[in-house]
């Protein structure tokens, strides 16, 4: 049975290193990994979870976008386990939007992101998987790919003046200002 898994947090090492490439999808420690993660997104109200949050450096994470208490606009889709993931094209538009990551609690930072990306990637099966990504699910996955990398949404902020904390992002989104 699925298990929630605990979350690392900034400062532990496995977040920053850059994640092995997965074998054999099929193998049943992974597939048990896949199940704990889908667990574990659902239960931290998140969007996406990548294996190093979990302390497991591979190249895997799961895009489960869908509306909850932290993305209350977020679109709906079926949670999706990306193995060995890769953007192959993106566009040129970059848009700023608000990033929280389950492994820096408390803190969102606006983030550049391209909003169309060309993605490949293997599902829980083992088959190669081409698509389309745009906007808000495109944001998931470049983010989550960040993590294989060593990144966090951190590392992408332009200016400490694009930082909130958790507090202040959900008062804004209940009363936005009238600014």
């Amino acid at each position: 049975m699925a298990e929630p898994r605990p979350i690392v947090e900034l400062g532990n090492p496995v977040l920053r290193q850059t994640a092995a490439a997965i074998a054999d999808p099929q193998d049943p420690a992974l597939q048990a990994l896949i199940d704990d993660l889908l667990h574990t997104v659902t239960l931290s109200n998140g969007v996406g979870i990548a294996a190093p949050q979990v302390a497991e450096s591979l190249q895997l994470f799961i895009v489960a976008s869908r509306p909850n208490p932290r993305y209350p606009n977020a679109p709906e889709m079926e949670p999706t386990a990306m193995l060995n993931p890769k953007i192959l094209a993106h566009n040129d538009e970059l848009e700023k939007g608000w990033e929280g990551c389950l492994s820096v609690p408390g803190l969102r930072g606006m983030v550049p992101r391209y909003t169309e990306i060309e993605v490949e990637y293997w599902g829980r099966d083992g088959k190669a998987t081409r698509q389309i990504l745009t906007d808000f699910i495109a944001r998931i996955f470049q983010h989550e790919l960040d993590h294989l990398n060593g990144l966090v949404f951190l590392d992408r902020v332009e200016s400490t003046h694009d930082l909130i904390s958790e507090k202040e992002f959900q008062a804004r989104m209940v009363t936005p200002s009238a600014n």
